[in-house]
């Protein structure tokens, strides 16, 4: 290794070290944000029980709990915004170790694989900001997802449900209206937390594996988008290891909401061969299509870390689309390790 190579390992590793302890103080500072914000929402819920008690107006509780429901908001991304951080922690400290590792091979003038470590240590990074970054932007959308949906869905409930209490005594046929109604709400709201499970984490791809799951999640995307969706299968259908069928999950899932969001397509197929060597994934589609070199300045990270995974797990990862035409994308990865 060159003094010139050891010298931008130094470098960057100051760097590192000084993004390590501005991490760590924000952990620090958001620790003590979320110790304030759980303290108002104790508070929070605490007065609300006292207005239930004392009998308060319909709408003096609406304003309560629309309170309430915000200080939750606030705890649920503080809470985001904690984990993230702690993740950016680990991967510093994990990229910190390689060029420490790198600087005292450098000192010690050992020459050996020294352009093989510059390469790996970048990445290595560049993969972890890459997954960090995709996290993040789940979190965010996942976020906005509850505070819309459930969320506001709930504050409503305790409405209706208080509506419905003060009808009783006045006017029982309008009471059991109101409670038909919040049924009603509640089943759809039930449905979408259901849905935000599965997304998150479906508990068939444990029990059942990739197949059965995603064509399971291939029905239910063909309902809540209005798309034609079909899978299929070549090979021989059998569970793989846990890590291929989490990501290979992941990744049709993915490029199924690119397709329903971006492309206007009316028909999306999925076809997965399941090779005793090889796992090849194509997703097609009849939209609208698109340059494959205008991904080089997209913000997406979604095909970006499909390609990433698969490159790192010995795979491949290819873009057959043009304006006009729909979109081809597929990806294989070894079946075994």
């Amino acid at each position: 290794m060159t003094d010139t190579e050891t010298m931008d390992y130094q470098t960057e590793l100051e760097e590192t070290q000084r993004a390590l302890r501005e991490v760590t103080l924000m952990i620090e500072q958001s620790q003590g944000e979320l110790g304030k914000i759980t303290q108002r929402n104790t508070a929070i819920t605490s007065h609300l029980q006292q207005l239930q008690k004392q009998g308060t107006t319909v709408e003096d509780l609406k304003m309560s709990y629309d309170s309430a429901l915000d200080v939750q908001q606030r705890l649920f991304v503080m809470r985001g915004q904690l984990e993230k951080l702690q993740n950016d922690k680990d991967h510093l400290e994990k990229y910190k170790g390689i060029l420490e590792k790198a600087v005292s091979i450098g000192m010690g003038g050992n020459a050996s694989n020294s352009s093989t470590s510059t390469v790996s240590a970048k990445s290595q990074m560049a993969g972890i900001e890459m997954i960090v970054n995709a996290q993040e932007a789940e979190r965010q959308r996942l976020s906005r997802q509850m505070h819309d949906g459930p969320a506001q869905a709930l504050s409503n409930f305790i409405l209706q449900t208080e509506i419905a209490m003060r009808l009783l005594d006045v006017d029982p046929v309008q009471a059991k209206d109101e409670l038909g109604n919040l049924k009603n709400s509640a089943m759809g709201t039930f449905q979408k937390v259901r849905n935000f499970i599965f997304e998150l984490r479906p508990m068939m791809l444990d029990d059942l594996g990739l197949i059965p799951t995603l064509r399971k999640y291939s029905d239910a995307f063909k309902e809540q988008a209005g798309l034609e969706v079909s899978v299929t299968v070549t090979g021989t259908e059998r569970r793989l290891e846990p890590y291929l069928e989490v990501m290979v999950f992941r990744a049709a899932q993915e490029l199924l909401g690119n397709a329903s969001r971006h492309s206007q397509a009316t028909l999306i197929k999925v076809q997965i061969d399941l090779g005793n060597d090889l796992i090849r994934v194509n997703v097609e589609d009849n939209g609208k299509g698109f340059a494959p070199e205008t991904l080089k300045d997209s913000t997406s990270l979604g095909l970006k870390l499909i390609r990433e995974r698969a490159e790192m797990l010995g795979g491949s990862f290819e873009i057959d689309s043009a304006p006009g035409s729909g979109a081809r994308i597929s990806f294989t990865v070894p079946s075994k390790m």
